[in-house]
């Protein structure tokens, strides 16, 4: 009896073991599902990219924007903020935009390359702010033009579409790439900071056209020089055209007959009178100014 009684405790043991090894794999299988969730693309964590202070977007709005955001910072490597607000601070919405960021350690690498929108119900304001590389992409002719679209939606007091358009204006501008000639102009410094790039097939074809060029020329020396003509004369008549010669030196001077000296006046060109835009296309132009170490640019639109 007493055999049977220790042989049950110990089962019992035993099961009360495995139960508790059990719920502790549950438990931990919960916590890693959790995390995995709130892992974003490429196993980043999820980071919280939309701030509706104002009560302006639905739950699902926000989700869907947080999502699309998430996909928009693992293709572009910069960052997008959308924030929304109905007590500015006495701020102006460009300052409450800038402070935002700033406040938030917002952007990526060195230049803090992102985007934020704002709509500021305080000011009455929609903000578009392109800081570091951005800028490049988002230049005053293209920041405008998502503003017009986002502009349509907001006076229909559409809010959700209105940052929805905000989203895919930047997603459409940057797949269409920085366009040529674009260039940064610091309001501040006067400062004009020109994009350059060299695509693959540029230079490909700059070699394949060095290539040519540099064969071309090889040949024509080598052709020139090769003296088949002369190799072809007899050595007899070669020499005897080379015994006639004769070397004969003689004193030659060179003198100052008469000087003229013509001066003409070049006018200035008054054409462009705008600081630091002369010799460059408007629709590539960025204008910036340097806030606690950032390039930032943009601007608003009062609605």
């Amino acid at each position: 009896m007493m055999k049977t009684k220790g042989l049950f405790l110990r089962i019992s043991r035993v099961t009360v073991l495995l139960f508790t090894v059990l719920l502790f794999l549950i438990v931990l299988s919960g916590g890693m599902k959790a995390f995995a969730e709130s892992q974003g693309p490429g196993g980043a964590l999820k980071e919280k990219r939309v701030y509706d202070e104002a009560g302006l977007f639905s739950q699902e709005e926000i989700e869907t924007f947080e999502t699309q955001i998430q996909a928009m910072r693992k293709e572009m490597n910069m960052d997008v903020v959308i924030t929304t607000t109905d007590q500015a601070g006495g701020k102006s919405a460009g300052q409450y935009a800038e402070d935002f960021y700033i406040r938030g350690a917002y952007g990526v690498g060195k230049d803090y390359s992102g985007v934020l929108f704002l709509i500021d119900m305080d000011n009455r304001e929609l903000y578009i702010l392109p800081v570091g590389k951005m800028n490049r992409f988002l230049t005053d002719k293209r920041w405008n033009s998502i503003l017009d679209s986002a502009y349509d939606e907001i006076s229909n007091q559409n809010y959700g579409a209105c940052a929805g358009s905000f989203l895919d204006g930047v997603n459409k501008y940057y797949k269409a790439g920085i366009p040529g000639g674009q260039y940064n102009y610091d309001k501040e410094t006067g400062k004009i900071s020109v994009y350059r790039s060299i695509r693959w097939y540029e230079a490909a074809l700059a070699a394949l056209i060095g290539l040519i060029a540099a064969a071309t020329a090889c040949g024509g020396v080598t052709s020139r020089y090769s003296m088949k003509k002369e190799r072809g004369w007899a050595k007899n008549s070669l020499m005897a055209y080379r015994a006639n010669c004769q070397f004969r030196y003689s004193d030659q001077f060179d003198h100052l007959v008469n000087k003229n000296v013509t001066y003409m006046i070049i006018p200035r060109n008054q054409g462009n009178t705008g600081r630091g835009g002369g010799g460059f296309s408007s629709g590539g132009r960025s204008t910036t100014h340097t806030s606690s170490g950032r390039t930032m640019g943009g601007g608003g639109r009062k609605f």
